[in-house]
């Protein structure tokens, strides 16, 4: 199939990753935790200067995804007792947020969007907490950025996913492998290469471009895998939509080589619909959605 010689992974996020940058904030963040004479204050001063964020930051910690329960008031006391690195991944996933704005609905409606996000975020930090992985952070966060490549994709060529979007509503077929198929490549691809120059670390990002094809994840083989079968569950009970109208494909290597029980699904199932709503409320502001 010929390809349009513009069309490669490279030329998709080249512009997008300066037009669409992270707050400056983001990296003030990242050099003071990695300072090591920062103090617990330093970086509590950083995230704090953001009251929007603050607000947000404050509301998650003590939602029940933590179960602090209102006994968090102040960034201090979320970084004392969430640690650092979590806060930061909490800032990230954040921050991302609000990066991509202005994208026609007729492409992708981005309330739908980041509920999508939100649920494999949940289910991959359930499942990361059943398979005894530290830092569950990271996992929310790496569920929140897994379809961003399809943002980047609408800005990029928003001609030609509007197509891909019709051909697979009318052919029932998978978006992501439409998209190799036009391409070369899919949006997980295009999602790990833009984390990559945002130079978000490879514990997120690889996993974000592996969650298609986990045999991608050759340093974070167990975060890909969680993340792939997140997403599925995200898909299968229709919280959000990113665009792929039907539930991908389950690598049932994967499913093996994580040993997870089928009797634990509907545990699962149980704690993503216990704290998926007031999640969402939490990072849009009110339970209908709204901003």
């Amino acid at each position: 199939m010929h390809r349009k010689p513009h069309s490669s992974v490279e030329h998709m996020v080249e512009d997008v990753s300066t037009i669409h940058s992270l707050p400056m904030f983001y990296s003030q963040l990242s050099e003071a935790i990695d300072h090591p004479r920062s103090s617990i204050g330093d970086i509590a001063k950083i995230i704090s200067e953001d009251q929007g964020l603050t607000a947000r930051i404050l509301k998650l910690a003590n939602s029940p995804l933590f179960g602090y329960f209102s006994k968090i008031d102040t960034i201090t006391q979320a970084v004392t007792i969430i640690g650092v690195l979590q806060v930061r991944d909490l800032a990230l996933a954040l921050s991302v947020m609000d990066v991509f704005k202005g994208i026609p609905e007729d492409l992708v409606n981005m309330e739908q969007f980041w509920k999508h996000s939100i649920a494999t975020g949940l289910a991959a930090r359930i499942l990361a907490t059943s398979q005894r992985e530290a830092n569950l952070e990271r996992f929310f966060v790496a569920g929140i950025l897994h379809d961003i490549g399809r943002l980047v994709m609408y800005v990029r060529v928003p001609g030609i996913c509007l197509e891909l979007l019709e051909q697979c509503r009318a052919t029932d077929t998978l978006l992501h492998r439409a998209e190799r198929e036009k391409f070369g490549f899919d949006h997980a691809d295009v999602g790990g290469a833009l984390l990559k120059k945002w130079k978000i670390p490879p514990r997120v990002a690889e996993p974000v471009g592996a969650h298609h094809d986990c045999r991608l994840g050759d340093q974070y083989p167990r975060e890909s895998s969680i993340l792939h079968i997140a997403d599925i569950i995200a898909h299968a009970l229709q919280l959000g939509n990113s665009g792929e109208i039907f539930v991908p494909e389950l690598d049932k290597g994967v499913w093996d080589r994580l040993q997870i029980s089928c009797y634990f699904l509907p545990t699962l199932v149980k704690q993503v619909d216990s704290t998926y709503e007031q999640t969402v409320s939490v990072l849009f502001g009110s339970e209908d959605g709204s901003q």
